[in-house]
């Protein structure tokens, strides 16, 4: 393997909206719905929740659009930050994709997709001995370890794949893609025109069942929406091989994130239609259960349950494969800038960054091991927003920094919309510390263990130079 070898520019703005949606468009779009009902208890509040989600996830997007059109390259946002702010919190950045944000969301995506097939294909109990086994009370690695370890399997092989070959890892994503298109479309034209007994009071009630909705519960339902919302960003991570990727990125963001609120909002309304607030707060109590599947089982019956059982396999395929291939790419700009540990830097013959697509998939299967779905997932979304807002700013500086500069897409309604998604990323930021004090620590010492791991690679660096 030569560390001198370069990447290829590859894909052109076609598949950078299709990354953005397969990175998208995972677990969220069938499960997120019920724990938004427990919070919220109405259906037009779960469905404001889904808007504004998706208007702040816009606003996001945007604001990492000017940035990405400005600086693209391989990495992302942790390239972005070295040029931004520095390259402590470039790394820490790239640290916290490795600890949590990416490998989290490649744990929870293979975790749904174990659950699906679980559904379908009875998965055997494994060590039912060491089931109540915790750690710290906390992680239970032995729960449900037959799933786990399923899941695992998953991560390493799509991991295998995307090291084998880049075109397999893309072509891959784009046949499962167009599979995932059809099986929504399907969903929502049968759950709008199927009649189905329900009822009719929450419909067209505007008030909650359970008092007044509060601004915590909003941001609570919302953190539910996000999860379902993740991943638009990680198009900017293979920023090298990308065609024109200054102005291919920026393009297929926007376009790509217009094209899920949109997917979103028909899916979540046809639920919506289908089964009650009050079934749906069932669904989440349960624990077990996904709401995607219920609604289609209540407008087709066993076949619809097959179904959709097959759909979200193949969803979440599709999202892990997408997440794959793209979140090995910071650690491997990270390794290049010699901020990170030097056998990453390299590519195998396939021209993809092998040993970093490796470190990923082992670490992901630890979180696996670690928890469960939603507890990875609040985890995710609290560590990622701090890095989201870091960027919006990042727009307001580089206007000041680099007013001449040439940016073939500049934010709409700047200073606004940058500044607007900036103080909703502290205010998110600070709620999930006060509503979910366990998987904010968990996050932020996560990030923390970034800090010596730092100190020790720049310590090597001062010693080689010296």
């Amino acid at each position: 393997m030569d560390k001198t070898r370069n990447l290829v520019r590859t894909f052109g703005v076609g598949y950078v909206i299709m990354f953005v949606v397969a990175n998208i468009i995972g677990s969220g779009v069938y499960k997120k719905i019920a724990p938004m009902a427990a919070e919220l208890h109405s259906m037009e509040w779960i469905l404001l929740a889904w808007v504004a989600g998706g208007i702040i996830t816009l606003f996001g997007a945007l604001s990492n659009a000017e940035v990405a059109g400005l600086l693209a390259d391989t990495g992302g946002d942790f390239v972005y930050f070295k040029k931004i702010y520095n390259r402590f919190f470039a790394f820490l950045y790239g640290w916290s994709l490795v600890a949590v944000i990416q490998t989290a969301t490649i744990a929870s995506l293979a975790y749904v997709f174990t659950q699906s097939l679980n559904s379908i294909v009875p998965i055997p109990h494994i060590f039912q001995s060491l089931d109540g086994f915790s750690v710290g009370g906390v992680f239970t690695p032995f729960h449900d370890f037959g799933i786990k370890l399923t899941a695992i399997t998953l991560i390493m092989l799509l991991t295998w794949l995307n090291m084998s070959s880049l075109k397999s890892g893309a072509g891959t994503s784009k046949i499962i893609m167009i599979l995932v298109a059809t099986g929504l479309l399907t969903i929502i034209v049968f759950g709008l025109t199927s009649h189905v007994d329900r009822p009719v009071e929450v419909m067209t009630a505007g008030t909650v069942t359970n008092g007044a909705v509060t601004l915590s519960a909003f941001f609570a339902a919302m953190l539910a929406a996000f999860w379902a919302y993740q991943g638009w960003a990680s198009v900017g991570f293979i920023g090298g091989e990308i065609k024109e990727a200054n102005r291919s990125i920026p393009k297929g963001i926007v376009i790509g994130v217009f094209i899920v609120i949109g997917v979103y909002l028909l899916v979540n309304f046809t639920y919506l239609k289908v089964l009650s607030v009050q079934q749906l707060e069932a669904i989440h109590a349960a624990g077990n259960k996904i709401a995607a599947i219920e609604a289609v089982r209540a407008f087709w019956g066993k076949g619809g349950v097959l179904f959709i059982s097959v759909l979200i396999l193949i969803t979440t395929l599709g999202c892990t494969n997408a997440s794959v291939l793209t979140g090995a790419r910071p650690t491997y700009a990270m390794a290049r800038e010699g901020l990170f540990f030097p056998g990453i830097a390299k590519l195998n013959k396939a021209n993809v960054p092998a040993n970093s697509l490796l470190l990923q998939g082992i670490w992901s299967s630890v979180l696996v091991l670690s928890g469960s779905f939603d507890q990875l997932t609040d985890m995710l979304i609290f560590a990622v927003f701090i890095f989201y807002g870091a960027t919006s700013l990042g727009v307001i500086i580089l206007r000041r920094r680099m007013p001449d500069a040439h940016r073939p897409y500049k934010v709409w309604g700047y200073p606004v919309v940058p500044v607007f998604y900036i103080l909703f990323c502290i205010a998110l930021f600070v709620n999930t510390i006060v509503t979910k004090p366990r998987e904010a620590a968990i996050g932020l010492i996560l990030i923390a263990a970034g800090i010596p791991v730092y100190m020790y690679l720049q310590r090597k660096t001062s010693k080689q130079k010296e």
